[in-house]
Order: structure tokens, then C-alpha cells, then sequence
């Protein structure tokens, strides 16, 4: 193991804890925002596979509906995305319970985004390298477009993290964050909320 990524671990939760005390007047305004805004949990918990491809439970405040179609199936994500939700994400407030998967050391700060178990059958050998260290809260292709650029696109991006992962990446990409987050910069794939499904790289959908 490179000796960085050990003090990389160290930080994450000391970082993690001092921002849960922090942040926890966010998160508990963001729970009742939701539980007013429509019915359900606050919480949206998925399984993701996450450093070599070992699946764990990832936290995020729910942002869409479980509103459904007449045959009981939900709706597709855009029309069930609420105005909660939506500010959720432009701000990236969804994000603050996965500070308990860092502390649990299933995640980084800094790191590929954890996707759906469902791709792992679709990555080419070179895109399943994304798996190769810990995902993270934000990450090289979130801050080079996040939901505006193609998976293919996303992928390059987080292979090239894998194999130049520095300190000096690393708070490129904290600055970077910070700075999108402010302006919202890269939040929506065209006119939608969410990005497309991923089939594979072959099949995608543009």
C-alpha cells in the first residue's frame, strides 16, 4: 500500500468526525425538508461496491418521490425528483451521510464515485480499475463535469485518478469541489437531474 493512502485513511475520519458535529444542523434540517416535502424515509440507503469491488450500504437524504405509475411501478427518476431533492443536489447536502461511510472506512473524501452493483457485469477490464482504491464523496470526473459528461468519459477520468493519486490530486480536487458547489457548476446532464442508466460502452444511451 502506498504509504499516502495510509495517512489519506487516517485523515478521512478525523475529517469525517469533525464534520458530522458541524454539519449534523444541515442534516437534521435536510431530514425534516424531506419528510415534509413527500412520504417515506429520509434516508436513501443502496447497496455499491466500493475498493475492490465489496459491496457495502451507501447513505444519501432522499431527493426523489416513491411516487408510482397504475401499475405500482415507481416513476422515471426526472418526474420524481421533488424541489427538496433537487436543491439537495445542486448543493450537495445528499451527500453529508456518507461522513458515516468514511467513518466506517467504506469510503474517502476524495475517490471514484461508488455506481450500481448492476454495472459491475458491463466495466471493460481498463474501467472496473475504478474499484482498485477506496470510492469517495467526490472525485476527479465530478469535478471535470460530473453529470454532463459521458460514462466512457467518466470512467478515463477515474482511472487516471487510480494511478496519479497524490496529495497534491487530492486537494485539487477538494478546491475544485468547493468552488462547484458554490457556482453549481456541472450538476445536470442536459435537461435532466440524473444521468442515463449504464449498459455498457457499446450500448450506451446518448
Amino acid at each position: 500500500m502506498r504509504p499516502y493512502l495510509v495517512v489519506k485513511r487516517f485523515v478521512d475520519w478525523l475529517i469525517a468526525c469533525l464534520l458530522i458535529v458541524i454539519s449534523s444542523p444541515f442534516m437534521i434540517a435536510a431530514i425534516i425538508a424531506v419528510k415534509i416535502s413527500s412520504k417515506g424515509p429520509a434516508l436513501f440507503k443502496q447497496r455499491r461496491p466500493g475498493k475492490n469491488c465489496k459491496v457495502f450500504t451507501v447513505y444519501k437524504f432522499r431527493t426523489m418521490s416513491l411516487e408510482t405509475d397504475n401499475r405500482g411501478e415507481l416513476l422515471p427518476d426526472i418526474q420524481r425528483m421533488t424541489r427538496v431533492g433537487s436543491f439537495l443536489r445542486k448543493t450537495s447536502i445528499d451527500e453529508l451521510p456518507q461522513l458515516f461511510n468514511i467513518l466506517k472506512g467504506d469510503m474517502s473524501f476524495i475517490g471514484p464515485r461508488p455506481l450500481l452493483v448492476k454495472y459491475l457485469e458491463y466495466y471493460t477490464p481498463e474501467q472496473n480499475r475504478r474499484h482498485e482504491v477506496t470510492p469517495g464523496i467526490s472525485g476527479w470526473a465530478q469535478v471535470n463535469g460530473r453529470n454532463t459528461i459521458s460514462w466512457e468519459e467518466k470512467f478515463d477520468y477515474d482511472v487516471w485518478y487510480v494511478d496519479n493519486i497524490t496529495l497534491k490530486v487530492d486537494m485539487k480536487i477538494v478546491l475544485k469541489t468547493i468552488k462547484n458547489v458554490l457556482v453549481r457548476e456541472g450538476v445536470n446532464n442536459s435537461k435532466t437531474d440524473t444521468m442515463p442508466m449504464f449498459t455498457g460502452s457499446n450500448t450506451i444511451e446518448r
